[in-house]
Formats: structure tokens, sequence, C-alpha cells
């Protein structure tokens, strides 16, 4: 039983690594690059690979309505989206450091989403959603390890189905994943008790953390040290207004803190800038454009995307 069991593993193993079911590159056979649809937990290592793109967006869900598109047309530089929802630091570092190995000179920009999540003294990132780190491990051991699972065994037969059909849809190779119909089929967009929350008020954006150490943006900066012409935009999405920190309150002082510390990154590393759409503006007060607290609709997004165009040809 166990030389049974030890030689289906190995058998799993073998075929899970020649086929690559998530398309990491890492199988010695050659295939059409693409996965099928899918999250973007797993497509990013499809996506955050593909040599036709120079530049990516990085974060949760809160800069998820940003268009590779919309920043490609205004820059010139292909983009690719590699959110992905409910995530912070240690997962988008991961997915930063997949995109900056597999474009070694040629990423020529990197936005980033800095939302609270990044602004927490642990230096663990904790979060207790799960996430493939070992998709997208340096090592091999962690990666080999990955492909005996469940979840891969279930993957082969798509895998093998998008290979021999030429018909066989694929994930969009920018990842970008509009959210808005979600958000509008749910009823946040006409739902009166839905839009009653957000005229309530909410705290806790600042993140928690007044006093520091904020490890995430050493460890962005460690991380990006590899890479010293590439632009760096760091993002503070937008709060609808009734989440905003009350000025005076310990929740401000914990955002200001932060977007300090991000700041200060800003400052010391050259190609660097930072948005912070974290302010009071006009635009945050229009309940029109929120579906929550912190997601954002389509106009809104567009703004930022014009600012991000803006500082990155103030950086070139």
């Amino acid at each position: 039983m166990l030389l049974t069991a030890a030689g289906l593993t190995a058998a799993l193993l073998g075929l899970a690594l020649l086929l690559d079911p998530f398309d990491t590159g890492r199988t010695p056979l050659a295939f059409e690059s693409g996965v099928r649809p899918q999250g973007p937990r797993t497509a990013a290592a499809s996506r955050g690979r593909d040599p036709a793109f120079q530049a990516a967006i990085f974060g949760n869900s809160h800069v998820q309505q940003l268009s590779p598109a919309e920043l490609t047309r205004a820059t010139g530089i292909p983009f690719v989206s590699l959110i992905a929802p409910a995530t912070g630091p240690r997962e988008t570092l991961t997915l930063i450091d997949w995109f900056l190995r597999h474009h070694p000179g040629a990423a020529r920009a990197v936005i980033v989403g800095v939302d609270a999540m990044w602004c927490t003294a642990d230096p663990a990132f904790p979060n207790d959603k799960p996430f493939p780190y070992w998709l997208f491990a340096r090592g091999w051991g962690e990666y080999l390890a990955g492909l005996v699972s469940l979840n891969v065994v279930e993957e082969l037969p798509r895998r093998v189905a998008l290979l021999l059909s030429r018909k066989a849809e694929r994930a969009r190779p920018d990842g970008y994943w509009d959210y808005e119909p979600n958000y509008v089929g749910l009823g946040y967009a006409s739902n009166p008790e839905i839009r009653a929350r957000l005229q309530a008020r909410s705290d806790g954006g600042g993140g928690g953390n007044a006093t520091g150490p904020f490890p995430a943006a050493s460890r962005l900066e460690a991380l990006l040290s590899a890479a010293p012409d590439t632009a760096l935009v760091l993002l503070r999405p937008p709060l609808y207004a009734t989440a905003l920190p009350l000025p005076g309150s310990a929740d401000a002082a914990a955002n200001e803190a932060c977007t300090r510390a991000f700041a200060a990154l800003a400052e010391r590393r050259p190609k660097t800038v930072l948005i912070d759409w974290r302010r009071d503006r006009p635009e945050l007060r229009d309940p029109n454009q929120f579906f929550d607290h912190s997601h954002y609709r389509s106009p809104i997004a567009r703004l930022i995307e014009a600012d991000i165009a803006a500082a990155l040809a103030r950086l070139r």
C-alpha cells in the first residue's frame, strides 16, 4: 500500500510538473501561454510572467477597479492587473517579487495600493484568507510540495481540455476584473438599506498604528531595491466621506503616521511617488460613486488613473 501510494504520488507530481496547470513556466514542455478563466490568485502566475506587459497594478479590491487598458492608453506602457481581493502586504509582496523576477530590466512601473492593511506594525502581516504562496515560490521544493494537492488534481483535467482545444476560453490576459456588475446585481446601487449603511459613520481606516514601525514600507523598499529603474507609484486608495478619519481622532493619527511612512519611502527612493486619495475631496462625498465605504465606481477609478499617468510622466 505504501509503495502504491508513493507511486501514485510520484506519477501525479510528474504529470502536474509537465502540464504546469497554472502556467508558471516551470515545465520543460512548450505550451501556449495562458490559463482558463479562474480567480486572480492562481491566474497571476501566468499573467505575472507575460512578457507583453511592462507594468503592473498590485493590491486588493481597493485598487481592483483601476483598468490596465486605461493606464496603457494614458501612458503608452503595457499594464497588467495583478490584484487579488482580500490580500495584504505579504501576498502583494509575493506577487511583486514574481513580476520583477520575470521582467528583469523590463519592469517600467509598479502601482501598489497602500490601504490600512499596509499600516500594520506586525511584520508577519497576518491574514486569515488562503493564498497559494507555493505557486510563486523561489525554490523548487516548495513548488513541488504545492503540486501535490487536491486543487491541482482537480485542475489537471481542465488544463488538458484547455491545451487540446483551440476554442477553449482563456482568462483575460491583462487581469482586469470589473466588480461593478457584481455590486449592482447585489443591490448596492439601489437597495435603500445598503445605501443607508454608506451614510453611517465607519471608523478604522487608519490602520490603528500611530507610532510605528511600518514593516510593509521597509519590505517594499527592500524588494524594489533590485529594480532601481522601475517607477513606483504608492496609492492610498479612497474612502467614502463617512469612513475618512475624523480630525483629531486616534484613527486620523494612525492614518497620518502611515501616510508619512510611505511618503518618506517616496522621498528616499528615486522614481517613486505617493498619491494620496485618502483625503477629503468632493468626489468622496458623492454616494453615487461608491458601493460601500471602500469600493468606488468607475468614474473615480478614471480620476485615479489620470493621477497615476501624470505621476509616471513626471517620473520619466
